[in-house]
């Protein structure tokens, strides 16, 4: 199930070429889709913790599959940009749903070895992202031969969205006859007070969106345009749309082994570290040219940013008590994923406005780099929660 609600996060990106061509529109149009699908993942985040303190967390994860199910139907049937813009908002819905409810309860699942469990359901998730970008080159390369035998479709990218609908309808199914089967945690049995929530760990959620957050921006606005990006580096069309390949397939190994050290380290030191490299590597990228080195350096950004989130995911869920933790987490994550969608947008109107790709995610290392800087600052005068 994870991997299917972020396949609908991330399948937008290598698409965005697509939208320009087919709608007719500019790159910041479809840097404002993007961006409507992380904020369609953030606005039913707050909405599910509450509903967690009447619901079953797993009940929870079914509906999101439900909504999947639907948002990837009105998304195939998008006939204007508009009508794509809802779509990707639902889209987000789904996972934003998903994630609120589904991290708490994994980590509930295995209290004994938090990280490890993140990791793994992180691995899961990456594996879509690693995906994506085979799976839309595959869908568009057969689309005008299976488009000309379905009526309900008229382009090949529509096609992408009707596969990952069938896909989440089997899942849903599955997920429904496994869980009526076996004995669920009850950890969050005392959860049942959002507000009361928020205001005994608000120091904990304000340090996870401040971290998350300004990190999540940069990285929405690279990774959204990674494929513009790397054709503007002088890549073919083909091989800058499979560089996200190797970005997100980083990932996997990052999610794998940085879930188990954030077990064994001191979690706090080792997530500023990570954010550290994260600048230094998105800065690096900037200065580089050439297949090969891109290719490296593309690698090293993907294990990077993709070694933070369950580090952190296990820091925040391992920190917070049983009778608080899904309501806390839901305002967390509401909270990051509000500023970071505007990433991507931000970034579509900057490089149409005349900025090169370059001096845009320069600025934006800098202004990260500053960020991280306060919170090291913290860390050393003991102000960030432990």
């Amino acid at each position: 199930m994870v991997l299917l609600v972020n396949l609908a996060r991330v399948v937008f990106a290598p698409l965005l070429g697509e939208f320009i061509t087919f709608f007719d529109v500019n790159r910041a149009t479809v840097g404002f889709v993007a961006t409507l699908v992380w904020l369609g993942s953030a606005s039913l985040r707050v909405p599910t913790g509450w509903l967690l303190t009447r619901v079953p967390r797993h009940h929870v994860v079914l509906g999101t599959g439900v909504i999947l199910v639907a948002a990837s139907i009105l998304t195939a049937s998008a006939e204007s940009i508009e009508m794509l813009m809802v779509g990707a908002a639902s889209m987000g819905l789904a996972s934003g749903a998903y994630f609120v409810a589904a991290n708490p309860l994994v980590s509930e699942l295995y209290p004994e070895r938090v990280g490890r469990a993140m990791g793994i359901h992180g691995t899961a998730s990456q594996l879509a992202a690693v995906g994506v970008a085979p799976f839309v080159t595959l869908v568009l390369a057969v689309g005008p031969s299976v488009t000309a035998q379905l009526g309900f479709v008229s382009a090949s990218w529509q096609l992408v969205f009707v596969c990952i609908g069938i896909a989440a309808a089997v899942v849903t199914l599955a997920l429904f006859f496994t869980s009526r089967s076996t004995e669920l945690p009850d950890a969050g049995a005392a959860d049942r007070d959002l507000i009361g929530a928020v205001r005994k760990e608000w120091r904990i959620i304000l340090t996870g969106v401040v971290i998350l957050g300004f990190t999540g921006f940069v990285w929405q606005g690279l990774f959204n345009f990674y494929e513009l990006y790397m054709v503007t580096k002088g890549l073919p069309a083909a091989t800058a749309r499979n560089m996200l390949t190797v970005v997100f397939g980083a990932g996997v190994p990052a999610f794998f082994f940085s879930g188990r050290l954030a077990d064994r380290l001191p979690r706090v030191p080792y997530i500023l570290g990570v954010l550290v490299a994260f600048v230094l590597s998105v800065f690096v990228l900037t200065q580089t040219t050439g297949l090969f080195a891109l290719l490296v350096v593309t690698a090293i950004v993907g294990y990077v940013i993709h070694s933070l989130f369950p580090a952190l995911d296990a820091y925040l869920l391992d920190t917070l008590p049983d009778e608080s933790r899904g309501s806390a987490y839901s305002v967390y994550s509401f909270g990051m994923m509000i500023f970071q969608a505007s990433g991507s947008g931000t970034v579509g109107y900057l490089t149409d406005v005349g900025y090169t790709f370059d001096q845009v995610f320069v600025g934006f290392a800098l202004g990260l780099s500053a960020v991280v800087t306060g919170l090291v600052v913290f860390q050393r005068a003991g102000r960030l929660p432990n």
